[in-house]
């Protein structure tokens, strides 16, 4: 059975989760730091610090913007809800942070853009794959094939 996004619920349908439940764990993280000072995390407070260093003004609304972008965007990609759109937004913040900060430095870590890197190739795939197995938006897909299919049926007197 296909779901959604052409996915069979198959073993090939829990690659892209393992990936979006891998990306969730470090965007959730990264998020909770800007966001509450966690786990060496600077806060809003830091984290505003930082970006007015780097010239980003209003400091303050765009460390609220980057944190929310980052922990809320990686709370969708644990449920897999709105996965895309999820996915683009980090992978415009991501761009955002190798322009203001890592592209000077190169590509290597530790203050090159390789890391960076790597997450926006990751997310990108999944906005090519879609969220995978044991996600809300492959559930709602095929809730939404279901309905369409039984309308079909309806219109074509087969009940």
């Amino acid at each position: 059975m296909l779901n959604g996004y052409g996915e069979g619920s198959s073993i090939a349908s829990y690659g892209p989760a393992v990936l979006r439940l891998g990306l969730a764990v470090i965007f959730i993280s990264h998020g909770a730091q800007k966001l509450f000072g966690i786990w060496g995390g600077g806060g809003l407070t830091g984290t505003a610090e930082g970006f007015s260093r780097l010239g980003l003004e209003p400091s303050y609304w765009l460390a609220v913007v980057a944190a929310v972008v980052e922990f809320g965007g990686g709370l969708l990609l644990l449920l897999g809800a709105f996965t895309s759109p999820a996915a683009l937004l980090l992978v415009l913040e991501m761009v955002v942070a190798i322009w203001v900060v890592h592209l000077s430095k190169g590509f290597f870590l530790p203050d090159g853009y390789e890391f960076n890197f790597t997450l926006i190739v990751a997310l990108i795939s999944l906005l090519l794959t879609g969220p995978g197995a044991l996600s809300l938006d492959a559930r709602r897909a095929s809730h939404a094939a279901a309905a369409a299919a039984g309308r079909a049926r309806l219109r074509a007197g087969n009940v």
